[in-house]
Order: C-alpha cells, then structure tokens, then sequence
C-alpha cells in the first residue's frame, strides 16, 4: 500500500528544469590615448609620435600625473617664495658624482661647480653639428655679458656622449668657442655621467636627442628655472641675473 502511494505521488511531481546561465561578455578594457609632448615645450604635443616644429627634439610619451593626495595646509607663503615651476628641481637632486673637466681634473660635480654658486647647465657633445655649435656660441655670449654686468657666474656644459668626449676633446671644443675662466666642460666614466643627467632630469638614450634645455639656478637659494638655450644672451642674462639676486 506504502509503496502505491509513494508512485501516485511521484507521478505528481513535475522535473525541475535546469535554465542554462547566459555569460556576459566581459567589457574590453578602453585604451588609452597616448599623448606625446615636447621636452622643451610642453605645450607642443601630438597624438603621434614625431619632433617638435620649435626646436626639433623628439617628441616624448606624457605620462600621466597621479591625483595629489590632500595635505593640511602649511603656512603661508611670502612673496620671496620660489615659484611652483621652480620647486619642480632642488639642488638635493644634484648627484655628487666624480666627473672630469676639460683639463683632466677630476671633481665632483656638486661640490665644486654647483655648491655655493649661480650657475647655467646645457647639454652638449662634440661631434654634434646640429644644435650644440649654437648653443655654445650662446653660452659664449652669455659669459660675456654677465661679465659686463659683474654677475658671478659658473657656466656648466656636461658631454651627453662621454665614451667620445674625452678631455682632450672637449678642450679643444671649449678653445674653438673661445670659453673663457669659469666655464667647465664635463666628462667622465660613462656610470656617473648616466646618473648626472638621469639626476638633472636629463637622460637621453640617443645623444643626437639631447635637450636644448638651459637649466639656471641658484644654489644658495634652491632656486631652480629652465630656459631655451637659443634663446637670445641677452634674454638669458636676464634669467641669470634674477636668479642670483634670490635671497
């Protein structure tokens, strides 16, 4: 009897179907557009790879800038504070690295040329026949006006091809341009030349891309600017001046 109501029962009770599950497709992930700008002018860029109209370096990937995390405020700026721009760089990012001059002495970079002073960095290297002659003829014209001026200055050219430039190269470089006393050329092992410009902000993997940058500072004050090194002497003797006269 058990047995026949359990079958009526069974017969009663209707299969569950089984509703197979239907998988979204996974949303592709949107690429991002790469922006390229110019080293030198940031305000040149393009969606393509190429060089700049200005100035003819190649144009570079820019990455993008993470969101900056809140900080309490600090106190309140006075008006001899260094601009924004300039806290860009600080003399703490300037490597101490031994380098060679264009009279075979070996220095140290910070402490020697950079501690203490005002000074203008280029890049530049010997063999260079596009922007480097220009840029040291400026470099020559800006001595000499800041000497009409009476404004210390150390000029600083660092080779960006130092397994070429030698010492002796680079003093025959500096007599063809007629460098006058203040003025180093600067070489060295290939390592710690690497590390000064990646530490300047720089680095190139191809020399023939190195910047026509002009980086101006004043040590005493952390006080740090870039300028186009073709821009005119006069120009940049302005920045100069400017930058020694920081407190």
């Amino acid at each position: 009897m058990a047995l026949r109501i359990f079958c009526l029962m069974a017969c009663f009770i209707l299969p569950t179907a089984v509703v197979p599950q239907t998988r979204r497709p996974r949303a592709k992930p949107v690429a991002k557009k790469v922006v390229y700008a110019c080293p030198m002018h940031p305000n040149v860029t393009s969606t393509k790879p190429g060089r700049c109209p200005k100035c003819g370096m190649e144009l570079r990937p820019v990455k993008p800038e993470p969101s900056p995390s809140p900080t309490p405020s600090a106190t309140p700026p006075d008006n001899n504070e260094i601009t924004p721009e300039t806290k860009l760089f600080s003399s703490a990012k300037i490597p101490n690295v031994h380098i060679y001059d264009q009279n075979g002495n070996q220095l140290n970079f910070y402490n020697d040329l950079v501690k203490g002073k005002t000074v203008a960095i280029n890049f530049i290297f010997t063999t260079c026949t596009a922007s480097c002659p220009p840029l040291t003829a400026t470099f020559r014209k800006v001595q000499q006006n800041a000497a009409e001026r009476g404004l210390p200055l150390q000029l600083i050219s660092i080779s960006v091809d130092p397994t070429v430039d030698t010492p002796e190269r680079l003093h025959a470089f500096a007599e063809k341009f007629n460098a006058g006393p203040g003025w180093t050329f600067v070489t060295g092992d290939k390592a710690e030349i690497d590390s000064l410009l990646a530490g300047l902000g720089a680095a190139v993997s191809n020399k023939n891309d190195h910047t026509p940058m002009i980086m101006i500072g004043n040590d005493s004050a952390d006080y740090w600017t870039r300028a186009y090194g073709l821009s005119s002497p006069t120009q940049l003797v302005e920045l100069i001046a400017g930058a020694a006269a920081r407190q």
